[in-house]
This record gives structure tokens, sequence and C-alpha cells, in this order.
């Protein structure tokens, strides 16, 4: 038996919030939609992990999610034009990761990074 997928559930009653965050902002695509619950994602290859943590690093907060993008800078500057509130950073981190915080509509905190 080999895990293939990781999925994180966000609970809401209004799906349709999720868009301007994680379709529009970060680009994901909506790859699953029967109105009660809507998939974001992309097609490209992923790895499957699961973090288990005591804290965020740097003394920060937990995230819910972590989300590695390709250019943080774009990232940070599509986050901050759409609005939402950035917690932390964008700082460059001594694992080597350069990350900001911020929280999705629905209160959840989302550690946003690219390797350095």
């Amino acid at each position: 038996m080999q895990v293939r997928r990781i999925v994180a559930n966000i609970s809401t009653q209004d799906v349709a919030r999720a868009k301007p965050f994680y379709q529009d902002a970060l680009g994901l695509d909506l790859l699953m939609d029967h109105g009660w619950i809507q998939t974001y994602g992309t097609n490209a290859t992923m790895s499957v992990q699961l973090s288990v943590a005591s804290e965020g690093g740097s003394g920060t907060a937990v995230p819910d999610l972590s989300i590695e993008v390709d250019d943080l800078d774009a990232a940070h500057e599509r986050m901050t034009a759409a609005g939402f509130p950035i917690e932390y950073g964008p700082a460059d981190e001594p694992w080597g990761v350069r990350r900001f915080y911020v929280r999705d509509p629905f209160g959840k905190l989302v550690n946003v990074l690219e390797h350095s």
C-alpha cells in the first residue's frame, strides 16, 4: 500500500468564498465542484507530505496549511493586492525557505513559501 494523495479539508457553509484566495490569488485550478465541495489544485505531480509541529518556526504559530510556490514575491503581491492580511514576513528563514503567513477567507493560517 502506498499513499497517493493527502487532501486538506476546510469546513465552511460558503464554499464560493474560496475562489478569491485559492484560485484568483494563488492561481490554483478548480478541479472539482459539486456545489457543496470544491477542490482546488493543479495537475502537476506533487509530493505527499504531512507535517506535525509544536510551533511554526521562528517563534510563529503552527500554520494550518503550507503552500509552496515558485515565486514568493509574486504570491505576496497578489495576496496584498487582493486585501488578504499578511500576518508574518516575508522572511528568509535559517532552514532555507523564504515565506509569509496569510489568513484565508475561513480564518486558516496559511504558510506560503519558496525554497531558497
